[in-house]
């Protein structure tokens, strides 16, 4: 009798959770970041096994080294403020960057897969495109959920920042 009152509760912290402000932001930088690096990766067409394995260590490289930049850059903009976070602190706000390291995983997992033979190596950059662009139109749905926009506008920004993120994916790639 109690469960669907637990679940309820458990579906409401998860929505509180997914919706806490780096949260939907590491999510939406995680999938554009794991999207350009790919893109940027594999622009010169190679597609080897083992590219793919070299290709997911750089991205994991490159969340992690990205993650710690922008908490590096949340302790200065705290000190600016005349806060004083101590040692404790800043690892706090280090580790609040797990989001975006957590967006990159799938990307990680299809580059993996690839490199040790599970699926075709060649065009895996395509299927992480387009798992994170529907990821990025899955951020956009929630967060205008969170601002209690109504399904049918949610969807329709939700498509919004999808084209935004091919956007600028696109940019990326272009520039690297």
């Amino acid at each position: 009798m109690h469960t669907p009152h637990i679940l309820r509760r458990g579906g409401r912290a998860l929505r509180r959770e997914a919706t806490r402000p780096n949260v939907l932001f590491g999510g939406v930088y995680g999938a554009v970041l794991a999207s350009s690096m790919v893109a940027a990766l594999t622009q010169y067409g190679q597609t080897a096994r083992e590219v793919r394995l070299y290709d997911a260590q750089w991205l994991l490289f490159t969340a992690f080294a990205s993650a710690s930049a922008h908490g590096y850059a949340h302790i200065i903009a705290q000190r600016g403020e005349g806060s004083h976070p101590g040692l404790t602190g800043a690892l706090r706000l280090l580790l609040d960057e797990w989001p975006l390291v957590m967006a990159t995983l799938p990307t990680v997992v299809m580059l993996l897969g690839a490199g040790w033979g599970w699926w075709p190596s060649e065009d895996i950059e395509y299927a992480a495109f387009a798992f994170n662009i529907v990821f990025l139109f899955g951020w956009g749905v929630t967060a205008a959920r969170a601002a209690q926009r109504p399904w049918r506008k949610a969807l329709v920004i939700g498509c919004v920042d999808a084209l935004l993120g091919v956007i600028v994916v696109v940019a990326n790639a272009l520039i690297k």
